[in-house]
């Protein structure tokens, strides 16, 4: 299925992102010389770094996927294709924790806390979770916060790539299933305790209205209707965005609620953290429309936290939903 978006494509070579390949494909790209023959059969030698010249193998057309290029020419360097000794126990290591997104008519939130942890430890108070992907789509880590920060990287390099090769954004769908398929290539270290789990987020210029995306362990991509939550507190998150939510939230009211959804959650999670007033720490807040991606400013994240905060000094477990 072809996943472009756009009338016109010009199919283009590997070459577009040729200097993201080379530092992503380590120091010797004359590793990956080819050699190439010209009309009258005369063998042509690959361009070499003593010339001054990319190699080969960066100037030959192939496929739109970055993936499939780094795959081909240096597989070693893909984060799935690296395998850990046989070890015993859990291995400590930072975890990201809680992501949340909600969608209104105009696009889609996504927002996460600042907290990783490492077993009982507080990691780091400060970690960025979200990140944007590309012009109208973010996402969210949960998860081995080191492996997943690699794998935006990646997402957003492969995002990239395949819009200069095929000139043309890849459709929303398209870029849920490429990320499906790098959590699944991840499976071998999510099976010694190395998981990632992002939710991915967008605004779908098709079909004009923002949609959300969860996934497992396995790379098994769910499509989700209004809300959705993932990391240690996403069981707390998830029910209070299920008494809160409607669905003609005005973005305003989006971006509240998945603070209030945040701060449940830090509320009953110890490996979420909640808005830290002392040290001016608060919930990175995304929105996504028709107009793009946007991250709301330290000012505006704080002013959001702060009116939540006042809020619960008079009801302390947060908005009361309607019985009936």
């Amino acid at each position: 299925m072809d996943h472009s978006r756009g009338a016109g494509r010009v199919r283009g070579t590997s070459c577009f992102n040729c200097n993201s390949a080379i530092g992503k494909l380590g120091d010797d790209p004359d590793s990956l010389a080819q050699g190439h023959r010209i009309p009258g059969g005369k063998r042509v030698e690959a361009n070499t770094r003593s010339t001054g010249r990319l190699p080969a193998a960066f100037l030959t057309p192939g496929s739109s996927s970055f993936m499939d290029f780094l795959s081909d020419q240096s597989p070693e360097m893909l984060p799935g294709n690296r395998s850990l000794p046989p070890l015993q126990g859990a291995i400590e290591a930072p975890h990201g924790t809680t992501i949340v997104a909600a969608s209104f008519p105009g696009g889609v939130v996504l927002a996460g806390d600042r907290r990783a942890t490492m077993g009982n430890m507080i990691a780091q108070r400060d970690i960025e979770k979200v990140f944007p992907a590309d012009e109208y789509s973010a996402v969210g880590i949960a998860g081995t916060a080191g492996l997943a920060v690699e794998m935006v990287k990646l997402f957003q390099l492969e995002l990239e790539h395949f819009e200069k090769v095929e000139g043309a954004q890849l459709s929303l769908e398209g870029k849920a299933n490429r990320l499906s398929t790098m959590i699944r290539s991840n499976l071998a270290m999510a099976m010694q305790g190395l998981a990632v789990v992002p939710l991915f987020a967008g605004y779908d210029v098709d079909r004009d209205k923002g949609r959300i995306f969860s996934y497992d362990v396995t790379g098994g991509r769910s499509e989700e209707t209004g809300y959705a939550a993932t990391g240690s507190g996403s069981i707390f998150a998830r029910g209070s965005m299920k008494k809160l939510y409607r669905e003609d939230l005005t973005q305003e009211q989006a971006l509240t609620l998945v603070v209030q959804a945040l701060y449940d959650a830090a509320d009953d999670d110890s490996a979420t953290g909640g808005p830290d007033v002392a040290r001016r720490i608060y919930p990175i807040v995304t929105v996504i429309t028709d107009e793009g991606f946007r991250r709301l400013t330290d000012q505006e994240s704080s002013e959001i936290a702060r009116s939540i905060l006042e809020r619960r000094l008079e009801q302390p477990d947060g908005p009361r939903a309607a019985l009936l």
